[in-house]
């Protein structure tokens, strides 16, 4: 089920509820608590809120443009498995244009330990594991990081909170994330999420010397399920360079009865 970025359903509410009881739990300490400590709240509460997706499966356009504004598309599917008590898993299949048919990538994310991830390439034949150290790489030429394509996890990173601000029309948080993992292509992102769904709407990306490198954008969300909040349109911009990406989500579906063995790096090649 599909509605408006700006309906509210009985279960958003439900679901907004609950997070707020988790809010609750933390009022005593709230009155008195450090700039570190509300921005560790509100991450949790973040991820506490889209809990209980199970799976979901999505096409993705994938536009990237050169500094003169030259741009190639790539169409993609994406299946993705929530997985308890860790990372999530995904799997992405190429579908064009000719050169990438059939080009998989496949990523477990996890909470504590660094994520494991693998791309296939139909021309070279072979799976080729992604490094720790290499996750900063661009993926398949994009502005997107490697990095980037990991679900959040509270536990990469460190929190501050910064302060209140509006953005997209909503009351909203903005919050400090450093990541915890040595080997990421940044020191720090700033990101700002609203109050009322813990929707990001835009996300800064700050390189290993300071510097701001990128900006997300995240817009046009719609609810899937009555609960789960996606955008439609995803826009990285890469500040140095002046190259962009930008990603159109359609087909949303959830619970679709995806299996933990759909995800298998020894399939990557006959992925279809």
């Amino acid at each position: 089920m599909q509605q408006h970025f700006n309906k509210k359903p009985l279960s958003m509410w439900l679901n907004r509820a609950a997070v707020i009881c988790i809010s609750l739990l933390f009022s005593q300490q709230a009155l008195a608590e450090t700039a570190e400590e509300k921005g560790l709240r509100i991450a949790q509460e973040r991820k506490a809120f889209d809990l209980g997706w199970v799976d979901s499966k999505a096409d993705t356009e994938m536009v990237l443009y050169n500094a003169q504004g030259d741009k190639s598309t790539r169409s993609i599917r994406i299946q993705s498995l929530e997985v308890e008590g860790d990372g999530d898993k995904a799997l992405s299949v190429f579908d064009h244009p000719a050169d990438v048919k059939g080009t998989a990538f496949l990523s477990f994310s996890h909470a504590l330990e660094p994520d494991e991830q693998w791309l296939y390439l139909p021309a070279l034949k072979r799976v080729k594991r992604i490094g720790s150290r290499n996750k900063s790489g661009p993926y398949m030429g994009s502005e997107f990081a490697f990095e980037d394509l990991s679900s959040f996890e509270v536990e990469k990173y460190t929190y501050t909170y910064l302060r209140d601000e509006t953005i997209a029309g909503f009351d909203s948080y903005v919050v400090q994330n450093v990541p915890v993992d040595k080997y990421s292509g940044y020191t720090k992102q700033i990101t700002w999420m609203d109050k009322e769904a813990y929707r990001v709407h835009k996300v800064e990306f700050y390189d290993r010397k300071g510097q701001l490198l990128k900006s997300l954008t995240m817009s046009d969300y719609q609810v899937y399920a009555d609960k789960h909040w996606r955008p439609s349109k995803m826009l990285m911009v890469n500040h140095q360079t002046d190259k962009k990406t930008e990603m159109f989500w359609n087909n949303y579906q959830f619970k679709t009865g995806v299996k933990e063995s759909d995800f298998n790096k020894n399939k990557l090649k006959r992925a279809r």
